[in-house]
C-alpha cells in the first residue's frame, strides 16, 4: 500500500470516487455531491482557509487501486482553545482492512504533528459542524443532506487506533403526520401570542438583515460552550449561498423580543432525496433530474441549526418557532418528517426541546479524539 497526496485532477477524482466501491453494497448510502466536497478544499470557496490549512491523501493497494482516503486540517482559531493544540481529520473512507485504516490515520497524525498539533479530532469537517461531522455508529438509515454516513466497521478502526469519544451527536426525528404533544402545543401557542414577541421567516430580498440577526443570536447563545468560536458573517453568507438552490424561505424562522433578535431555526428540505442516484455529479442531465425530484416534492426536512440568546432561553421561544413553522408546513401536506440534526450530548437545553416536541431517536454520531 502507498499513500498518495491529492495534488492534481486525477487524484482529486480518485479521492471522490473511492466511495463507489466501498459502499457499492450498501442500499442506505447516498453519495454526497462532488461539488460540496470540493468546496471544502477550495481556497476560494472555503473561508476557513483564511485562518487555517488542510491537505488530503488517497491510499492505493499493490494493484494501484484506490482503497481509502483521508484529510487533515488545522483551524487556527480553534486549535489552541483545547488543553493541547488540536487539529482535525475527516473525509475518512477505507476498505475493511485495519492496516489500511491505520496507515491513513498515521498519515493525518504525522502531518498534524509536523504542524505542532498534539491531538486530533475526527472525523470532522474543515468548516462549520453542520455538515460532514462525526462518525456514524447507530442509525444506519439513509442520511439527510450534509450528514456523514459510514459503514459499521469504521468505529472499531477508531477505537483500536486509540481514539476516545469526545462527545456524542444525537439526531432525532419528528413525525409530522401526528400532532405535537398537547403540553408542547399549549405552551408554544401561549408564547407565540405574547405581544412582546414577533415572528418572521427568512426573505432572500433582505438576506443581509437575517444573516446579521442569526450571527448575533448564535454568537450570544452558544458562547458559553467549551471551545466555542464565534461565527463570522462571511461564513454564514457562503452557507446561505450554497443553500440557495434548495432553500425554502418559509422554513427558516426568527423570533424577536420587542424588535431584538432573540431566537432562530434554520430548516432545509432534505436535498439527499433529490441527489440520490446522481452519483455525486450535477451536470445538465443531473440538474434536470434534481429539478424534477424537487418539483414532485421532498418528504423530509432537516433542521440544521437552532439558537437562542442567553437571556431569552427557557422562555419557550423555540417552541413558538416550531408552531410558526407548522402553520406553513402542515397545510402543504408534503413533508412527513423533520430531522433534528444534530445536538451534542452536552447540550441539555436543546435535548429537552427535542424531547418536548415528541421527537424520537434517529441516529448517533461520535466526535472522537486521539491524543498523540
Amino acid at each position: 500500500m502507498k499513500i498518495v497526496p491529492v495534488k492534481d485532477k486525477k487524484s482529486k477524482q480518485e479521492f471522490l470516487n473511492v466511495v463507489e466501491s466501498i459502499y457499492q453494497n450498501d442500499k442506505s448510502w447516498i453519495r454526497p455531491l462532488d461539488n460540496d466536497i470540493e468546496k471544502v478544499f477550495d481556497v476560494n470557496s472555503n473561508p476557513f482557509f483564511k485562518h487555517g490549512q488542510c491537505t488530503r491523501w488517497i491510499l492505493k493497494d499493490n494493484n494501484n487501486k484506490t482503497i481509502g482516503r483521508v484529510a487533515a486540517f488545522i483551524n487556527e482559531k480553534k486549535a489552541h482553545n483545547y488543553e493541547v493544540p488540536t487539529g482535525g481529520m475527516g473525509f475518512f473512507e477505507c476498505i475493511n482492512n485495519k492496516e489500511a485504516a491505520f496507515l491513513l490515520f498515521d498519515t493525518a497524525k504525522n502531518w498534524l504533528q509536523e504542524k505542532g498539533m498534539k491531538a486530533m479530532e475526527g472525523p470532522i469537517n474543515f468548516g462549520e459542524n453542520d455538515t460532514f461531522w462525526g462518525l456514524l455508529v447507530e442509525g444506519f438509515t439513509p442520511p439527510s443532506y450534509g450528514m456523514n454516513y459510514h459503514l459499521p466497521y469504521y468505529h472499531q478502526f477508531f477505537v483500536d487506533y486509540g481514539f476516545i469519544t469526545a462527545y456524542e451527536q444525537l439526531t432525532n426525528h419528528i413525525n409530522l403526520t401526528i400532532p405535537f404533544p398537547a403540553r408542547f402545543t399549549k405552551i408554544a401557542n401561549w408564547v407565540a401570542a405574547k405581544p412582546d414577541y414577533s415572528f418572521e421567516h427568512f426573505k432572500k430580498a433582505n438576506a443581509e438583515k437575517y444573516i446579521n440577526d442569526l450571527m448575533e443570536i448564535y454568537n450570544d447563545g452558544w458562547q458559553d460552550f467549551e471551545n466555542f468560536v464565534p461565527i463570522k458573517k462571511e461564513t454564514l453568507t457562503e452557507s446561505f449561498k450554497q443553500m440557495e438552490v434548495i432553500m425554502d424561505e418559509n422554513l427558516i424562522w426568527f423570533a424577536y423580543a420587542n424588535g431584538e433578535p432573540a431566537a432562530f431555526v434554520v430548516i432545509i428540505p432534505d436535498a439527499n432525496q433529490m441527489i440520490r442516484g446522481l452519483n455525486g455529479k450535477l451536470g445538465l442531465i443531473e440538474k434536470l433530474k434534481f429539478a424534477y425530484k424537487r418539483w414532485i416534492g421532498v418528504k423530509r426536512m432537516r433542521a440544521i441549526v437552532m439558537g437562542t440568546k442567553t437571556k431569552f432561553q427557557k422562555l419557550g421561544l423555540e417552541s413558538a418557532l416550531f408552531i410558526k413553522l407548522g402553520e406553513y408546513v402542515l397545510p402543504k401536506n408534503q413533508y412527513v418528517e423533520l430531522e433534528l440534526s444534530w445536538v451534542g450530548d452536552f447540550n441539555e437545553k436543546m435535548i429537552a426541546i427535542h424531547e418536548a416536541t415528541g421527537a424520537t431517536f434517529g441516529k448517533r454520531h461520535l466526535t472522537m479524539r486521539k491524543t498523540f
